[in-house]
């Protein structure tokens, strides 16, 4: 599913460069025209790696943000159950024993 969104997300990059990009202008020679869109669409298909170069990375950083993330809360949560059950132990040992019963 990653790799379908990261396709989607590079090939959306692409139309969008070559969108803005300025019209060609005309050339009488055909010969130069072959070579000139060639070269345009390896310029393309460069910048699409990149940019799906880029949104793997982007992708890898968030993953690795949520698992810090989860990782920290499961942290704190550990220490709150720690420090609560040290808060009963101190109570239960502050409480002073009922005094046996005089005959």
């Amino acid at each position: 599913m990653k790799k379908t969104i990261a396709t989607l997300i590079a090939g959306l990059f692409a139309t969008a460069a070559f969108a803005q990009a300025p019209a060609p202008a005309a050339t009488t020679t055909p010969a130069a025209t072959p070579a000139a869109v060639k070269t345009e669409a390896k310029a393309d298909v460069k910048e699409a790696k990149a940019d799906a170069k880029a949104a793997k990375v982007d992708a890898k950083e968030a993953k690795a943000s949520a698992k810090h993330a989860k990782h920290a809360k499961h942290k704190a949560k550990h220490h709150v159950a720690k420090t609560k059950a040290a808060k009963d132990t101190t109570v239960a040992a502050a409480e002073p024993a009922p005094a046996p019963a005089a005959k």
